[in-house]
């Protein structure tokens, strides 16, 4: 019977509206958050041996003590590493492929910035190997150089299995290693050993004069606590330092890519903030309108619970329909996209993300808007 009454107390559009309204605020949000979820690991995935947080910063002039003790001082800054050089002349054999091509001087950065396997990234001393990395333009540099008629191109990984001679030299002395390309980056310039090597050979052939050359640095190593960071771009453009131009970019468009999210995110929960109000707006209407009703039904003996339990009932079941309508739209964008986004990239989608975030919106809703109804009848009714 109370229910017959309450149902001719209600506004349908209003109710209709709001069922509507948060249905898409809530499939924008979900949307937006899975797509940033599933995208993210991608374009922060790293495929070439440095870590993504990691850049190589360069000037024209050497790094004074003040700039690296500035640059280390910066919050978005974990820690900086400097380039090792050799401080020996370096000779390959006459035959060798890259003998024109490379500049005959070796780098080195702490091993622990390197991707790459420590099998092959190894050197101990006594040992007469030298694993060696290459800058990957140098690859392509060798077959824009050779007579392709005469010479079978070789993948990377076959490269890393031949060796060749790399004689070390001073004033008074030379010796003869065994080299090998075990890896490639896109990211250096540099042809790098393993740091144990270079510290140890820059020892066993010392050059005074280099020596002098070495402690001027041009380059150093930053670890990034976060590579996003807007601040980042400003402080090198205030000191006209110059990073890697594909890292940069990289960084620009993950800081972009964002942005846009949380954008849209925004505005995602700007709509659902507007469903709630309109049907707090709404139900406030109804109540007002039928205030005479309520307050009879109170006098005849209904419990403010019992008065309340329909429009809570109905509220919920609309909000619940809402969410459960966003989510299988969501769903569907989500396989419509993750087809191609499998295909080409390698990489495992989990739904439990956005099981939780439904879970908690729908928990949250319900509490919400359950809570606002009691409170609107209670304050209807005369103490």
């Amino acid at each position: 019977m109370i229910w017959k009454l309450q149902k001719k107390t209600l506004l349908p559009l209003q109710i209709f509206g709001y069922g509507i309204t948060l249905c898409i605020g809530i499939t924008v949000a979900l949307i937006t958050l899975i797509i940033y979820t599933d995208l993210k690991p991608i374009l922060e995935s790293e495929s070439d041996v440095f870590d993504d947080n990691v850049v190589i910063v360069e000037k024209n002039k050497a790094f004074s003590k003040e700039e690296l003790t500035d640059f280390k001082d910066q919050d978005f800054v974990k820690e900086i590493s400097e380039f090792k050089s050799s401080n020996f002349k370096i000779d390959l054999p006459e035959d060798f492929v890259l003998k024109d091509i490379i500049n005959p001087s070796i780098e080195s950065i702490p091993d622990k910035y390197l991707d790459i396997e420590s099998d092959k990234w190894k050197w101990e001393k006594g040992s007469d190997f030298i694993p060696i990395m290459i800058p990957e333009y140098l690859f392509t540099l060798i077959y824009n150089n050779i007579d392709l008629q005469s010479f079978i191109i070789l993948p990377k990984k076959l490269i890393s299995t031949f060796e060749f001679d790399v004689t070390l030299s001073d004033k008074d002395d030379s010796r003869v290693f065994r080299g090998s390309i075990v890896g490639f980056s896109s990211k250096i310039n540099s042809i790098l050993v393993p740091s144990d090597f270079l510290s140890w050979a820059n020892k066993e052939f010392d050059n005074p004069e280099d020596d002098k050359k070495e402690k001027k640095k041009h380059k150093i190593l930053v670890e990034l606590n976060n590579p996003t960071d807007a601040r980042l771009l400003e402080f090198l453009n205030e000191n006209n330092y110059k990073v890697n131009k594909e890292k940069m970019e990289k960084t620009k468009l993950l800081f972009f890519f964002k942005m846009a999210f949380v954008f849209v995110f925004v505005i995602a929960l700007v709509i659902i903030l507007l469903s709630i109000v309109l049907i707090i707006l709404s139900i406030n209407l109804i109540f007002q309108k039928n205030k005479e009703v309520l307050i009879n039904l109170y006098f005849l003996g209904y419990q403010i619970k019992q008065i309340s339990y329909y429009y809570k009932l109905l509220i919920s079941i609309v909000t619940l329909l809402s969410i459960a309508v966003s989510f299988i739209i969501t769903l569907v964008v989500r396989k419509l996209y993750s087809v191609k986004l499998v295909s080409y990239f390698d990489f495992e989608m989990s739904n439990t993300f956005i099981y939780i975030n439904v879970l908690i919106v729908s928990v949250f809703l319900l509490i919400l808007l359950n809570v606002l109804i009691t409170r609107k009848i209670r304050n209807l009714i005369p103490s």
